[in-house]
């Protein structure tokens, strides 16, 4: 697989994502989001992969939006088919059986801070800068903002960062819940690598499932939530690592995952 705009390494049993367009500041063109959607097709298929860190190349920019010289010629039509591009994308994200953990460098603004909120987990440089700029060039957000946003910050809050484009800092985006934690520039991928690897020790199968647990019961009533929640429970008792889980807790020995 030839790639140019999107990066893929693996280091063990953890995939780092780089967005790979600096001088573009990572922005999100047609191109680049394609890129995007093979190398998760790649990482829905691998076995050995158990988390992802996801982030942007330079010091400047996670994803400072999508490429506005592509958009501003679209036509109603174009900008629809554009927007359920990047949605079908970020949703294969969401929904990908491993934890993505985005490592915000820089600017997250437009589709990058929806790139951002795609992702399970957020950490961010004490640099990094987050907003919904896009009334301000005359559109709404269109790869999600206007769903995950309030499903993580709250409505009002997410309406205010959304009709007002105010551009927040890292703090700000701890204090509202946006993001998990903020840490010095020169420690970001080191501290979602190290994260990745502390998830990667537990059993993948179980990790995936709590994902879909969540995911889906945070969509439904409590009552259905809770069913979900008591399948994906019960499909663990047909897991090996279930077992050697639980025989390894009882013998007080150190656990061997197989992803099983």
């Amino acid at each position: 697989m030839e790639l140019k705009n999107v990066l893929l390494e693996k280091d063990s049993n953890i995939a780092v994502i780089t967005m790979n367009r600096p001088k573009a500041l990572n922005s999100l063109n047609s191109e680049t989001l394609k890129e995007l959607d093979k190398v998760i097709e790649v990482l829905e298929k691998d076995s050995e992969i158990y988390a992802v860190v996801l982030t942007g190349a330079g010091e400047k920019a996670f994803v400072a939006g999508a490429d506005i010289s592509e958009m501003k010629d679209l036509n109603e039509e174009q900008g629809r088919e554009f927007g359920l591009l990047g949605n079908r994308i970020f949703r294969r994200i969401e929904k990908l059986d491993k934890p993505v953990i985005a490592a915000v460098n820089g600017f997250a603004l437009g589709g990058g801070c929806e790139l951002a909120m795609a992702c399970d987990i957020r950490i961010a440089s004490i640099k990094a800068k987050f907003g919904q700029p896009e009334v301000g060039l005359g559109i709404t957000p269109g790869f999600g903002g206007t769903q995950r946003l309030p499903r993580i910050v709250g409505v009002g809050k997410a309406k205010e960062l959304i009709y007002t484009c105010d551009i927040i800092k890292a703090d700000e985006a701890l204090k509202i819940g946006l993001v998990n934690k903020v840490v010095e520039p020169e420690v970001l991928l080191e501290e979602a690598k190290a994260m990745a690897k502390k998830i990667a020790q537990n059993a993948p199968i179980a990790v995936k499932l709590c994902k879909d647990a969540i995911n889906r019961g945070m969509q439904v009533n409590i009552d259905d939530a809770i069913d979900i929640e008591a399948y994906d429970f019960g499909k663990c008792f047909s897991t090996k690592d279930q077992k050697e889980g639980m025989t390894a807790f009882i013998e007080r020995r150190e656990k061997n995952f197989q992803n099983k």
